[in-house]
């Protein structure tokens, strides 16, 4: 299994969410969160100050998958939330050892 983690614009969030869809993933979990890499925030005007945001908002999206979906994944997650600019986010995959189902108690991929 694979833990799949996206960080992408906000707006972009719909699109990416019907991407994974058309391909089967049924579960995720969204985060509203901030943060900055190359682009190192931007300066505002707010009541005639000047000031810098250097934390911009983002949405982690994590999802758990098995081993033959993640790259259909991956592709659908960058495809969608592409913009060609600055700032359009990362994707990390990582390995996952067990997931397991608290209700049922499936273990493995059934529990995903």
């Amino acid at each position: 299994m694979k833990k799949i983690e996206a960080i992408i614009k906000p707006f972009k969030l719909e699109e990416v969410k019907d991407a994974l869809g058309d391909i089967g993933i049924e579960g995720m979990t969204v985060s509203e969160v901030k943060g900055f890499g190359r682009q190192k925030g931007h300066t505002e005007i707010y009541r005639g100050s000047e000031y810098t945001v250097d934390f911009l908002p983002k949405i982690k999206i994590e999802l758990v998958v098995p081993d033959g979906t993640a790259d259909g994944a991956v592709a659908a997650i960058s495809k969608s939330a592409k913009t060609g600019k600055i700032g359009d986010g990362k994707v990390f995959v990582s390995n996952i050892e067990q997931a397991i189902r608290i209700r049922t108690d499936e273990k493995g991929d059934s529990a995903i």
